[in-house]
């Protein structure tokens, strides 16, 4: 698509941009897509390997990047979140676009047979990490007058299915965190939007389902949104004009109309149910 001449987007480059999640699929994605745009990067993940791995291809395909600082960090460690714009390099530390991916589901079981040490994890992931990174990294924020915050939640934040209770439970949090967070900051520049996607093909199911076969067999027959499909609608949100607040996107592939309103009339790679 070509830059258009009647409306110019925000430019990023130059901005750092803190990723959670970011050793793989949308966080992976998002990373390449601001890097591409000229970003400083701050990506955290929990596999140090991986991370550097992103950080050395992005650098060989964007040789002018400025080297992203690595942080391996399980989101979980609320301290430690808490102290990252304290611990931050100083030319990473005005955070100017949060990018709160990092999230899980564990099992399908129903409400009365959830594993209640999966249920913490996921609302610690999932919930509290989100919480504590924008209470971390909002103060810096408001002081500069400039800033976005950008939850991934999903569409099992919008409407709640069987097997899902947990997991809904964590999306409809994010989701009522980011629009009271949005109500806080009202008469700020600041924007927080929330990206609500539906099927994606990432590793997410095959962690939830325990197993790449099944996670296959679920989304049988159907082709499912890919993470840069998810890492553009981010994309889109972070680069609209300042006075330009987009406040949720709601995204599925073609073929799904609602959690489980999934028609099957294509082959599949196995997806995820974000």
């Amino acid at each position: 698509m070509r830059p258009s001449r009647l409306y110019q987007p925000l430019d990023v480059e130059g901005r750092v941009v803190l990723i959670t999640g970011a050793t793989s699929g949308i966080g992976e994605a998002c990373a390449w897509r601001f890097a591409e745009l000229g970003a400083k990067l701050v990506l955290i993940g929990r596999r140090a390997e991986r991370l550097d791995q992103l950080a050395a291809t992005l650098q060989r395909e964007f040789p002018s990047l400025t080297p992203p600082c690595l942080i391996p960090l399980d989101v979980q460690d609320l301290a430690k979140l808490a102290a990252l714009p304290d611990d931050l390099p100083e030319r990473f530390k005005p955070v100017s676009i949060l990018v709160n991916n990092a999230g899980l589901a564990l099992g399908v079981a129903p409400a009365w047979e959830n594993d209640m040490a999966q249920a913490e994890q996921m609302l610690a992931t999932n919930v509290a990490a989100v919480i504590g990174l924008t209470r971390a990294f909002l103060p810096g924020m408001r002081a500069r007058a400039e800033g976005h915050v950008i939850n991934i939640g999903s569409i099992a934040g919008h409407e709640a299915y069987a097997g899902g209770s947990v997991y809904c439970a964590t999306k409809f949090a994010v989701d009522a965190f980011t629009t009271a967070s949005r109500h806080d900051l009202v008469g700020t520049p600041i924007r927080v939007s929330v990206i609500s996607p539906g099927l994606v093909n990432t590793e997410f199911s095959t962690v939830r389902l325990g197993a790449k076969d099944k996670a296959d067999a679920v989304y049988k027959d159907l082709e499912p949104l890919v993470a840069s499909d998810i890492a553009d609608n981010v994309i889109y949100a972070a680069t609209r004009p300042a006075h330009v607040q987009i406040a949720d996107i709601v995204v599925y592939p073609t073929n799904q109309a609602g959690p489980k309103n999934i028609a099957r009339v294509g082959p599949s790679l196995g997806a995820e149910e974000h």
